[in-house]
């Protein structure tokens, strides 16, 4: 399956982010990459950069290529509601980001890893397609087999608490309550500019 495998601390101080979680080299090092990185003049961004760079940043927050991201888009375009907002509801969605959430991985690439390898339920059924779309009342649950993992049990133990998400840390099963509210959600991307990029 197509993901980005380049460079991730470059692409988190591009973005002066640590858009991939916790980052060493964006903390050590808060300016844009390359020998000029701090020396460079900062000249008036386009309005079509600042849109542009919006829409890269919340495709590497995710991990989802240009040909899906156009599609979640397209679909979001299409149902009742605020574009923007509703673009971030399906992204959150992503089977591979609700793992994330749920605190099973630590980090995206691992929740995707862990999909793909089929250590993940849903509903019962294994899946191990990362983008496969989470829909409210799902049960999503580590594969018995798989519940001893050293990886697993250690992201449960330092994991975090969402609102659209219930998650029993003994049977390592949960359910995805709702879409969540924009303001429920902690990435900082201005929906709004990636909307109006794809209008022109």
């Amino acid at each position: 399956m197509a993901r980005y495998t380049g460079p991730k601390a470059k692409i988190a101080r591009r973005f002066r982010e640590a858009i991939f979680g916790p980052d060493r080299a964006v903390e050590k090092k808060n300016y844009p990459p390359g020998m000029h990185g701090q020396s460079r003049k900062r000249n008036k961004q386009s309005e079509y950069s600042v849109q542009l760079m919006e829409k890269q940043k919340a495709k590497y927050t995710y991990g989802v290529l240009e040909r899906q991201f156009r599609k979640t888009f397209h679909t979001a375009l299409i149902k009742p509601g605020i574009t923007g907002e509703n673009l971030l509801r399906f992204l959150e969605a992503r089977l591979d980001n609700t793992v994330f959430r749920m605190g099973i991985a630590r980090h995206r690439t691992t929740a995707r890893q862990l999909v793909l390898h089929k250590h993940i339920t849903v509903n019962g059924n294994v899946v191990n397609t990362p983008s496969f779309h989470v829909r409210p009342g799902d049960v999503i649950a580590v594969r018995e087999k798989s519940k001893s993992l050293e990886i697993i049990v250690e992201a449960i133990s330092s994991r975090r608490k969402f609102n659209w998400i219930e998650f029993d840390e003994k049977q390592m099963s949960g359910v995805f309550i709702s879409y969540p509210e924009r303001d429920q959600i902690p990435e900082k991307i201005k929906e709004q500019l990636i909307v109006e990029l794809y209008s022109k």
